[in-house]
């Protein structure tokens, strides 16, 4: 119900109350019966038998009060292309290592263990995944069906992932909505389950403002084309505005929760490497990914090492998101995986980082290095994609259930014990030869984690004490 977390109203068939109301007792929440469905278009309400209200349901829905805001037209106030400062940074020789660091400490990338570390994760003891991966996974007891495996019995479970990017709406609050709800199902899809369903949290300024108001509608239609093509209804959410500071606007920040189903909770792929040395890791992306400096511009690698904004977000197609969505699942329920995880914020070098540090596992990996562009994109970038790890005996049947899918993948290296070594190639034109190979991140896990792991307490104690 409206402006609460901890009510909901429920109908139930005529006969089957006392069912319902049980399933309350045994959780220990109250439930109590407040009315009945009636044949005629009205709702009426009583106050100890009193009738204290009788309203036709129109007035409650299609004929209840409607704003009719003035919708302006909103463009970021940034360049397309990138400034020359930007490309003349772009181009000197850089440490990428020293980079990497600086990426995993900054707010949007890194460790959150402070803030989810304060609140019970173990709810019951339900937590398959809890905090820190891409998605939350918990077992849904009581839902055990006899399996066809040793184990006898398997559970359901559901997994559940938030996402909003507020810099890519800002640039364009269409494609910025689309997308959060994009990258939260292949965050659900990664650890094996089925989204269906979603809720989001709007966060805008003042919608009096044209301007405003032109954000906070191009972001719901965004949303509302990605629900309908993912099969993704939203089952209620929350709406924040009037966000400023000084008359400034926040960023269009609308934030996408999505669930999926589990049909066998032991079965819940880890976003973090299982099993070093030697594992095998893929990298899959769409095969179509328009590599773009316009786009490179909305990355946090532009936002936090050149400390500028330009551009436009990335777009993908959503036959692409599907497609790769229903393939992580069926390698998920074959067993192939050993782990699963997006390619997002800060790209391909920091997806890689935070699937080592849990398990403290390191990666040497041999990626391609974008061929006319600047080779930082070949590590930041963020098109939309994954990385896995498997058994190597399992890469050529993952290869081959690939085939003739809407997205590429690539054998890019191995885990290892605790080394974080990320080289770039290229190749001839033939592309039967690999030419200009070179090692460009070269450091330990442990000293990116320790760049990663506790920069966000430290940046509110200092604000604090300052």
């Amino acid at each position: 119900l409206s402006e609460s977390q901890e009510r909901m109203l429920l109908v139930a068939e005529k006969g089957r109350e006392d069912e319902v109301l049980r399933v309350f007792a045994k959780w220990g929440l109250d439930a109590v019966i407040i009315g009945t469905v009636e044949p005629e278009p009205r709702l009426r309400i009583r106050h100890h038998g009193e009738l204290v209200a009788d309203i036709p349901n129109r007035s409650l829905t299609d004929d209840a009060p409607l704003y009719h805001r003035p919708i302006g037209v909103w463009k970021a106030p940034v360049p397309l292309d990138p400034p020359e400062e930007a490309l003349a940074e772009l181009n000197k020789p850089r440490d990428y290592t020293a980079d990497l660091k600086k990426l995993l400490a900054s707010p949007n990338i890194c460790s959150k263990r402070w803030i989810h570390e304060q609140y019970d994760s173990m709810v019951q003891t339900n937590t398959v995944q809890g905090p820190g991966g891409e998605a939350g996974v918990m077992r849904i007891k009581g839902t055990g069906t006899k399996g066809l495996r040793d184990e006898g019995t398997q559970e359901r479970g559901l997994a559940m992932a938030l996402d909003g990017n507020g810099r890519w709406c800002y640039l364009d609050p269409f494609k910025g909505a689309a997308l959060a709800v994009a990258e939260a199902c292949r965050k659900v899809a990664c650890t094996g389950a089925t989204p269906v369903a979603a809720t989001n949290c709007l966060n805008f300024g003042n919608p009096e403002k044209p301007e405003i108001m032109a954000q906070l509608v191009s972001a719901i239609d965004g949303i509302a084309l990605a629900c309908n093509n993912f099969g993704t209804p939203i089952t209620g959410g929350n709406v924040s505005l009037y966000n400023e500071t000084k008359g400034e606007g926040i960023y269009p920040t609308p934030v996408i929760g999505i669930v999926g189903i589990l049909d066998d909770v032991t079965r819940a792929v880890p976003a973090s490497f299982q099993a070093p040395p030697g594992d095998a890791i893929l990298a899959l992306e769409w095969s179509l990914w328009p590599e773009s400096l316009q786009n490179f511009g909305s990355s946090d690698f532009s936002r936090v090492i050149l400390n500028k904004l330009w551009g436009t977000p990335p777009w993908l197609e959503d036959d692409f998101a599907i497609d790769l969505q229903r393939f992580l699942i069926q390698i998920a329920e074959k067993g192939l995986v050993r782990s699963s995880s997006s390619i997002d914020s800060g790209g391909l070098a920091v997806a890689l980082a935070k699937a080592s540090f849990a398990n403290g596992i390191g990666v040497d990996v041999r990626s391609y290095r974008i061929k006319d562009f600047p080779e930082a994109m070949s590590l930041f970038a963020e098109p939309p994609g994954t990385i896995i790890s498997c058994e190597p005996k399992n890469v050529e049947h993952i290869l081959k259930l690939a085939e003739s899918r809407l997205f590429s993948i690539a054998h890019i290296g191995s885990t290892t014990n605790g080394a974080f070594r990320v080289a770039l190639f290229e190749t001839n034109e033939s592309r039967e030869a690999v030419v200009n190979e070179s090692v460009v991140i070269d450091t330990t896990v442990a000293e990116l984690r320790q760049a990663w792991s506790h920069s966000l307490e430290a940046a509110v104690y200092e604000e604090v004490v300052a």
